[in-house]
């Protein structure tokens, strides 16, 4: 009976039905050809290069920009657009990517002569992948607001394999309301997409893990080392680590000694990967970050004096995991 009031009998319902059914089917194909649109992709290093690669395997075509142009023929070839300048990317794009190495990099591509806030059109939506300052941040999100648009920090975890892989971790930091618009693209790319909070947290979490990460792995090197000299297989170790107390990330998936696995820098003279000048660099966050917020982190301040010496030792573009091979030939230490 309620039905008939409310819809006119039992052909109203159904009419009634098959409006909610087409609207439903509406909005599906809205979304599915709103992700179609293009998504500006900034900084094809290491990690963007492999990132952006995973957009364009699901299908969103990308507007490319690297201030490196060798990085972005790839791209060309795979049928990306390429772009002279930041600027120009936000033009042809309202949902853009940057991966950066750092502060300074972030603040010229987004606020310099020829960066994104120059095009920038209303409503975009700028999510920066970079590991910077959580204060940058703050500054970009303030400086991309008055312009209009949105920004979101999402540093990621997992290195270079997991970009490839499109098994990344993301914390991001934001208005919570777009986290659901951010988190289209970055499934694109990762396993794990975690919101953190406000702008600045994803930040926050990011230089946190990355303390911890160093520690991590400058201890599996020492312990790798020592079992070495004690005359222990370096294969054998690792699995005895890896059915362990004091198995992790550094011992079981990114192994620092040659020989030991395979498909990680240790196996490739510490090529690729993620380069000690930019671990040296986020410790340096850290250590700011514990200096303002007056937080102990004596083991956090060691790595970072560690990663300092091997930049100057002639590390600095090798991956982090040399460390082992710096303390193979570090006696004085």
């Amino acid at each position: 009976m309620a039905a008939a009031v409310v819809f006119g009998g039992p052909a109203g319902w159904w009419r009634w039905h098959r409006r909610v059914r087409a609207a439903r089917a509406a909005m599906v194909c809205s979304r599915a050809m709103a992700s179609k649109t293009p998504v500006g992709f900034i900084g094809l290093g290491n990690m963007g290069n492999p990132m952006a690669k995973n957009l364009l395997k699901h299908g969103y075509p990308v507007i490319a920009y690297d201030v490196f142009p060798e990085a972005c023929k790839e791209f060309q070839d795979l049928g990306a657009q390429v772009t002279d300048s930041p600027a120009d990317v936000a033009e042809r794009a309202d949902r853009i990517i940057t991966m950066l190495p750092s502060s300074p990099n972030a603040k010229e591509v987004y606020t310099g002569v020829n960066g994104i806030l120059k095009k920038v059109k209303k409503g975009s939506l700028l999510i920066d992948s970079s590991t910077i300052d959580p204060a940058v941040s703050k500054e970009l999100a303030k400086a991309v607001e008055k312009m209009g648009a949105v920004f979101m920090d999402a540093p990621v975890s997992g290195g270079v394999g997991a970009a490839r892989a499109g098994n990344l971790t993301f914390m991001v930091g934001g208005v919570e309301q777009e986290f659901d618009a951010a988190k289209e693209l970055l499934t694109c790319m990762g396993s794990n997409v975690v919101y953190c909070g406000g702008v600045g947290t994803g930040q926050a979490a990011k230089i946190c893990n990355n303390m911890l990460l160093a520690i991590s792995m400058i201890g599996t090197a020492e312990a790798m080392n020592l079992g070495i000299r004690l005359g222990l297989d370096p294969k054998l170790l690792a699995k005895i680590l890896n059915m362990s107390s004091g198995r992790c990330w550094s011992s079981d998936t990114y192994n620092p000694v040659p020989g030991v696995m395979e498909g990680v820098p240790s196996a490739n003279n510490y090529q690729g990967g993620f380069g000690t000048t930019l671990m040296a660099k986020d410790l340096g966050l850290a250590q700011i970050s514990a200096t303002n917020t007056k937080t102990p982190v004596p083991l956090g301040s060691q790595a970072h004096q560690i990663y300092r010496m091997m930049c100057a030792k002639g590390y600095a573009l090798k991956d982090f995991s040399a460390v082992f091979q710096f303390l193979r030939e570090e006696e004085t230490l």
